[in-house]
């Protein structure tokens, strides 16, 4: 039964609302300045149904997209800032490539080839998404904007030997693409000088019934994986266990409202996390590209299914929103008024030899192809 329900929802996803037809396009223009001068550009990207996305080179970031809901209507399902200056005033990895190790690596340390490096620390103890200026805060080179039936932006960054703790020069190229059936692709390509470590994901924060819209705890998520990997306490770093989600909150095999387990107090994790915080294993490999996750509003009908070939995701209820977060158009953003959904290595894997490897040498090359499908369950009220 919940093999017939996980098809059916799949396949839900690939209904779309056709709109008025117009030429794929690239557009380049400026966003603003960093405090040092920098230029940052944003591209916008749009397809023949009007769907839209912009990409800035401030973190090589989707800082909006466009869709329609079922009766054509765009809204933007992306939480962010109208300006550069919000998104330099305060990080918060809207939006952004995250890395060079997406999530957390216990006290900031791990060993290569038996030498043991030393990270900087921005979690506490622990280093987060790339250290105290990971990949999300650096300016990245525009290399090629692309007009035509998929209108694409390529951008790179050169993250130098021993940038925050990292060895090796890492070459790193992310290329956002927009195409005709209304699917955002994200191509993260990574290579290096030297043996190191590499984790990239994005982190773009989600509401399907639009940023700004308020809570998304009725939006229904499903994530096709038997376990998680626990952490330990509040640090949220793993302890090296293989859970099952079977008979817990965490169980979002048959597709579920997020809200529906996530106040469950028996569930020490939820407890941790103050919330959903966590990383599902959908596979104990890299394995060919399939759904991750798919998630649903019921109110507007739109229907996002990720695809990865990445054997873990991590997958955020918006837990420390507080608030304070004053975004697009004026938005206050609270607790639960989105989700992050980042395919990714399992966290602190190169502290876990049971997790696999994140190791990375001269001449391999690093990939994680990253598709967000977009369509409308013109059933869902």
């Amino acid at each position: 039964m919940k093999s017939v329900t996980l098809l059916r929802s799949i396949f839900t996803a690939s209904l779309l609302i056709p709109l008025a037809a117009t030429a794929g396009q690239a557009t380049r223009e400026s966003f603003g300045h960093t405090a040092d001068g920098q230029n940052v550009d944003i591209v916008t990207l749009t397809n023949s149904h009007g769907m839209r996305a912009r990409v800035m080179s401030y973190g090589a970031s989707l800082q909006s997209l466009l869709v329609p809901d079922r009766s054509g209507k765009l809204v933007d399902v992306v939480l962010g800032y109208d300006t550069l200056q919000g998104y330099l005033d305060r990080r918060q990895y809207l939006g952004a490539t995250v890395g060079r190790y997406a999530n957390r690596i216990a006290h900031g340390k791990f060993t290569l080839d038996g030498k043991t490096y030393s990270l900087t620390l921005n979690d506490g103890t622990n280093s987060l998404h790339g250290g105290t200026k990971g990949f999300d805060m650096q300016v990245w080179k525009v290399l090629d904007v692309k007009s035509g039936p998929t209108p694409s932006v390529t951008m790179e960054y050169v993250s130098p030997d021993g940038d925050q703790g990292y060895p090796g020069t890492l070459t790193v190229k992310a290329t956002y693409m927009l195409s005709d059936d209304n699917q955002l692709k994200i191509a993260y390509v990574a290579t290096t000088d030297k043996p190191t470590i590499v984790n990239l994901s994005n982190h773009t924060y989600w509401n399907l019934g639009g940023e700004g819209s308020g809570s998304v705890m009725d939006q229904t998520l499903m994530i096709p994986g038997n376990d998680i990997t626990p952490v330990s306490d509040a640090a949220s770093i793993p302890t090296g266990e293989i859970a099952s989600v079977a008979g817990t909150p965490y169980d979002f095999r048959v597709a579920k409202p997020i809200g529906r387990d996530i106040r469950d107090g028996r569930s020490q994790q939820l407890l941790f996390g103050k919330g959903y915080d966590m990383n599902w294993v959908l596979s104990r490999k890299e394995i060919e590209p399939r759904v991750v996750a798919r998630v649903e509003d019921p109110h507007s009908g739109r229907v996002m299914t990720v695809w990865s070939s990445k054997p873990g995701l991590q997958f955020y209820s918006g837990n420390f929103l507080d608030g304070t977060t004053v975004g697009k158009d004026h938005h206050i953003y609270r607790q639960g008024d989105a989700f992050v959904l980042e395919p990714q290595l399992f966290p602190d894997t190169p502290n876990h030899a049971d997790f696999g490897s994140a190791r990375l040498a001269p001449g391999d090359i690093y990939k994680n192809v990253i598709v967000y499908r977009f369509g409308i369950d013109q059933a869902a009220k």
